[in-house]
């Protein structure tokens, strides 16, 4: 199933994608309304993901809106927590020259850096270096605290895609690479929640991004270093994991402060990420204008 947070009318409700349709979720569940955002969603667990797929199935035609008539928005367009992997593809370790990590390097991206599909990515004043990079992201969907990486599979409510935007000149100014990592709209996110029913294993899909068109990036979620459930299980050996939480895995080779000479974004980019079983996330790239 794959779960959408959309703007239909000026008002975010949260569908369910099949085809060119969006099922309004709310339109569809009757009585109670159902819920009102994607947390909300996944915080009624299993049984309102079964309902969700229930409703979607009998769904009348007042709720079946064409795709196009919608603006579809991050899935979770504001994450309890951002949580993100540095260096969890062997290529991309090599290419900046960094070891091989022997435990996951972990750091965070504010939640209000979240956009959703064909949000442009601003590019702030203050960088001359913001790169790219195409993030298979996984969305937790049940509150777990140290579970084994066998029990983590219990708790991921489905995955998606996100680009860890960075800026290269703020990121590498200090040891701690939060600053360079969270300017607003720094992490497109989408287009779809998809459940782990359609997924299957996440760790044989293809993963490629393409700048104006050209390939930048292109691997496979087999080469992360540490997998899915082991960094669902590490991180919650230090925090409760929470439904909603996002978790970008980490980024192939072939971004751009590496190539020679380095590939930076500017006004009028579009930078499209396509990850096999979840669709393509698509946003340009603008001049961030006053604040």
């Amino acid at each position: 199933m794959r779960l959408v947070t959309f703007e239909h009318r000026g008002e975010a409700r949260v569908g369910v994608q099949s085809d060119n349709v969006v099922i309004d979720l709310r339109g569809a569940w009757g009585k109670d309304g159902g819920p009102a955002t994607m947390l909300a969603l996944l915080s009624g667990g299993p049984a309102a993901i079964a309902r969700a797929r229930e409703v979607a199935g009998a769904a009348p035609a007042s709720a079946r809106l064409p795709l196009a008539s919608v603006r579809l928005l991050a899935p979770i367009p504001r994450p309890p927590k951002m949580l993100c992997v540095g260096l969890n593809y062997r290529d991309h370790a090599e290419e900046t020259g960094a070891a091989i990590p022997q435990v996951p390097i972990f750091f965070t991206k504010a939640p209000s850096c979240v956009i959703g599909p064909g949000a442009a990515i601003a590019l702030p004043p203050e960088s001359q270096q913001v790169d790219y990079e195409a993030e298979f992201a996984v969305v937790i969907g049940a509150r777990c605290r140290r579970v084994t990486p066998e029990a983590a599979r219990a708790a991921v409510a489905g995955y998606t895609i996100v680009n860890d935007v960075s800026a290269r000149d703020w990121q590498f100014r200090t040891s701690q690479w939060f600053i360079g990592k969270t300017f607003d709209t720094f992490a497109p996110m989408g287009p779809a929640l998809v459940t782990p029913d359609e997924v299957g294993d996440p760790h044989v899909l293809d993963v490629g991004l393409r700048l104006n068109g050209q390939e930048m990036q292109r691997s496979n979620t087999r080469h992360l270093i540490f997998g899915v459930f082991d960094l669902v299980a590490e991180l919650s050996r230090v925090m409760t994991l929470e439904p909603g939480d996002v978790i970008a895995t980490g980024t192939p080779g072939g971004v751009g402060f590496t190539r020679k000479p380095p590939v930076f974004l500017k006004p009028g980019d579009r930078v499209e990420i396509t990850i096999a079983k979840l669709g393509t996330l698509a946003n340009p790239a603008s001049a961030d204008g006053p604040a």
